[in-house]
């Protein structure tokens, strides 16, 4: 899949593998090159046709690899369409970068990584439970809470992978096996149950209106950095912050979200793409995790 220079890939693998849940994901480094590989859910939570995992090589100039394994999807379009969203191939690097240049705090963080990319989501609903699971925890205790949903209740596929376990299957599993088989609290495994009723109730996770917002936040144990943080990952909005992180308030050098989303107006239309680099600089520049 080609790909506009500037096209700083590191910074973008390194956040995925931040985040890879084991069994769900896997991530390898290696010198100048890298690869993700994952299975990829259908809309509705099924596979375009039979299940089929996918690799995504990083490393070539210009472009980014996709290798399919056990057989070609159904629909080659929209694997490959669903695949720029997640890694936000047609981002418009250039008058972002020309943009976010213009004000002093963030000039540094462009001229260091042009082109900086957003991690989306191959799916909305995966990316939601994973980041109810990432409440107030560490990256790695997240990842191990969702290593154990996906080995608990996703479905055997290809590569040994696992699909992400449906809405319906979490809506109907009580929230007591919930908290035994994943090891959080009975509030969490409850959060996550009134999520899954809520998305096979009808809840679009990907929207981006007051509406949506205001369905998550009625949800119990969901509140505003939950909210905000899925309008950039799973909707896609390039405008949403997310002005009560902690990581983010101490790289802007700020106490509370009210003051982290005042400095941030004058970063519109582009405030996710300024939330993004300031967490690479704060948070992704380490080496990946083995």
């Amino acid at each position: 899949m080609p790909v506009a220079e500037p096209f700083p890939w590191i910074p973008l693998v390194r956040s995925l593998a931040a985040h890879a849940v084991p069994g769900l994901e896997s991530v390898q480094f290696g010198g100048t090159a890298a690869s993700v590989s994952r299975l990829l859910p259908a809309p509705g939570g099924t596979m375009l046709g039979s299940p089929v995992l996918v690799e995504v090589a990083f490393g070539a100039p210009g472009s980014v690899t996709v290798r399919f394994a056990g057989g070609e999807p159904a629909d080659d379009d929209a694997v490959l369409a669903r695949l720029r969203r997640w890694l936000d191939l047609d981002a418009p690097a250039a008058a972002v970068d020309s943009f976010l240049s213009g004000f002093p705090l963030l000039a540094p963080l462009v001229s260091a990584r042009p082109g900086l990319r957003i991690p989306g989501t191959v799916d909305a609903w995966e990316t939601a439970v994973l980041t109810v699971l990432g409440q107030q925890v560490s990256l790695a205790a997240a990842r191990t809470f969702g290593s154990r949903l996906v080995a608990e209740f996703g479905t055997p596929g290809p590569g040994g992978f696992r699909l992400f376990p449906s809405p319906q299957r979490l809506a109907g599993t009580g929230a007591d096996e919930l908290q035994s088989a994943v090891r959080i609290t009975g509030s969490r495994a409850r959060t996550i149950q009134a999520l899954a009723a809520a998305v096979d109730g009808g809840l679009e996770l990907a929207g981006t209106g007051a509406g949506t917002r205001a369905d998550l936040l009625a949800l119990p144990g969901i509140g505003p950095w939950t909210v905000d943080y899925l309008a950039v990952r799973a909707a896609g909005d390039r405008d949403a912050f997310v002005p009560g992180d902690l990581v983010l308030r101490r790289a802007l050098g700020v106490g509370t979200p009210r003051q982290a989303a005042e400095l941030s107006e004058p970063w519109r239309p582009w405030r996710a793409y300024a939330l993004f680099h300031l967490w690479t600089a704060a948070a992704y520049d380490a080496p990946a995790p083995a």
